[in-house]
Formats: C-alpha cells, structure tokens, sequence
C-alpha cells in the first residue's frame, strides 16, 4: 500500500484544504509513493509511541495531532520532536496527521465526542462560509440527464440531507465553428441555434476539479460552455463545534457527572451552576473556548470543551454551564475516527490502535 493512497482516504473524508492556518496536518515524514504495510493509530506521536510503533512492527504512525507544528532548523536530539525524528527516520516510520481539518467536518471529532456523551439531533454549532461555489453549465437538451448525473455523482448537488440538486432552465444557445473546430451539432461556418438546458448546482470548493472534469467528460460540446461563482452561504456540514440533545433533561450536577464518567476525566473545571436543567449541549475537542458566544447564542444549556481560560468563566454567569473536560480528555475518541476511516477505505490494511494515553497532564 502506498502511503499516498492512506493519505487519500483521509483527505476524502477530510480535505486538508480545510485545515487552519496555524496546523501542518499531512505527511509528517515519509515518500508518498513509498509502500507501508501496517499502522498505529494515536492522539499525539511521542518518543513512547515510537517504541510501540517498533515493538508491533508498525512502519506508518497515524495521529491526529501533527508532530511538526513549527519549523525545524536543526536536528539535535535536545528536545523530543527531534528526538521522535531521529527514531522515525532510523527506523523507516512513515508519519501522516489528521488535525484541525478532522476537527472541521461533520463527521469528524465533535461528532464523535457529541455521540460518546449521548448527544442526538446534531448540528455544526459554527457553519463555515466561503467553501461552496455555484456551477452552471449549458447542455442540449437531449443529453442533459447525463451530464446532470456526472455532476451529481462528482460530489456536487448536496443541499443539507438532499442531494442531486439542481435548477434547469431551457432556453436556446447559439454558436458558429471555426474552419478547425469539429462541431457536435451545426456547420463550419454558420451560426448555429441549439435547444439547450441550463443547469444549475453547488458544490464545496475542493471538489471543483473533479466535479468539472466529470462535466466535460459526459458533454457532447467539443467546447463546453460553463461558470464557476464562489457563494457566500453558510455550509453546515463544515465547522468548529457540535450542538444536539440529550434524550431527556438532566440536572447540573448528574451531567457533571456523566461528562465525567463517559471521558473518564479526573476531574471537572465547570462553571457557576445556572440552577436550569440540561438539554441541550454544545461541544467541542481541543481548545474550543472561542466558541463560547456561538454556544450561548445557539440556546447551550452547556458547553463541553477544553482549554478555558480563567476570565471565560465569569462570561457565562447565568447564561450556561460551561466545563472544562481536559484537552486530551474530548479529543481522545479521535483515535477511533482515524481507524475506521482508514479501516472502511481500505480494507486490506493493517492497522493497529495503540493502547497508549499520550496525555501530557498529570493530576495530583
């Protein structure tokens, strides 16, 4: 298996285009036409994991948080990024990290972490805008159910829950070919009118390539006419955070309670009881304190979450619980999402979850 292709199944679940700015998600080390044979899944790639990787024979580490965040100018052993290197080189590792762009998806980290806590009726809790791009193309009429299903099976035409979505106008097109052009309808040189359908639909932007080489492919036109517009709408299968239900009102503490039991946190850091029941919850893996507004302004009984700084606290006053679960604590289901991503795509790989917690906190 070559390591490209593990990539692959990621970025299709994935884009890595949706990752920050600030992450290095991707192939940490390791040649993308280079073969791998079998894999260890964990949260963080650390010198233990290293060892585990050698221990079982394992020639790819997948993480999901990337090893390289900054940029390396020498490699010295002084500090255990270098270290981890050093072993993954001597050692033919090959390293691949799904981050921030895991952290995006609908179908990613928060959904995962929603679901662990019994969250149900689920939603992004901040869509993203900027990802969706309008395509319209023109088509004669008698070939416009293909070209419509070309489109459709490229990934375009998914509208929330819908898909082959599209608006069709008829009208007349009209064209005249060259003396070197091989025209599909009409003569060499005469203006040619031709019943023709407009076709309208949406797609996210990383899909633009394919879903326009799988238009012109299915075109009769040796030339095919068509426009691609970026869209400002709000995308809600794409963004930080996750908001759903509980299957029934809890109190403050019971919930506590239960957040603690299914993340088998330590302990809490929560805010001042609000003294309502929970129902409706908000969460988010990592760091997700900046979606605190969102929370509130979505109607959170509670947000979940890590990496709260101490001034966030008092913003919530009587507006909502907000809990501080612990940084690897909401993250930690991620290990399963890699696995089965991989697992589902490629089901002649070998792949291993490690057994290890990566967690760099310690509670006395």
């Amino acid at each position: 298996m070559k390591l490209k292709q593990i990539l692959s199944a990621f970025d299709e679940h994935a884009p890595f285009s949706l990752q920050e700015d600030y992450d290095n998600s991707g192939i940490q080390f390791g040649d993308p036409e280079g073969e791998v044979t079998r894999g260890l899944v964990c949260i963080d790639i650390t010198e233990e994991i290293i060892r585990e990787a050698i221990e079982k024979k394992c020639d790819l580490i997948i993480s999901h948080h990337p090893l390289i965040f900054r940029g390396i100018k020498k490699i010295t052993g002084r500090h255990y990024t270098e270290r981890v290197l050093i072993e993954a080189i001597r050692n033919h590792i090959n390293m691949i990290s799904v981050h921030t762009n895991l952290d995006s998806v609908i179908t990613g980290v928060n959904m995962k972490f929603a679901q662990k806590i019994g969250l149900k009726d689920l939603k992004v809790l901040q869509a993203r805008k900027g990802l969706l791009k309008k395509l319209i193309t023109f088509c004669p009429t008698d070939h416009a159910e293909k070209v419509r299903a070309a489109i459709f099976q490229a990934g375009a035409g998914v509208i929330g829950e819908y898909d082959c979505c599209s608006f069709n106008l008829d009208g007349k097109g009209s064209f005249r070919a060259g003396d070197a052009a091989d025209p599909f309808v009409g003569e060499k040189g005469q203006i040619h009118y031709e019943p023709e359908v407009r076709i309208e639909t949406i797609l996210p932007e990383w899909l633009e390539s394919r879903v326009v080489s799988a238009m012109i492919d299915a075109h009769p036109y040796e030339e095919v006419a068509f426009d691609v517009y970026p869209l400002d709408n709000s995308f809600n299968k794409v963004g930080p955070g996750m908001i759903g239900n509980l299957t029934k009102p809890v109190s403050e503490k019971d919930f506590l309670n239960m957040i603690k039991e299914e993340l088998g946190a330590p302990f809490l850091r929560h805010s001042e009881f609000t003294g309502k029941e929970i129902m409706k919850v908000a969460v988010c893996g990592g760091s997700g304190s900046f979606l605190r507004d969102h929370a509130i302004a979505a109607g959170a009984d509670a947000f979940v979450t890590a990496d709260i700084k101490y001034h966030d606290f008092f913003d919530v006053k009587n507006k909502m619980l907000m809990v501080d679960a612990g940084h690897y604590e909401s993250e930690q289901f991620t290990k399963e999402i890699l696995y089965e991503i991989v697992s589902k795509k490629i089901t002649n790989f070998a792949l291993l979850i490690s057994d290890q917690s990566t967690n760099p906190v310690r509670y006395f």
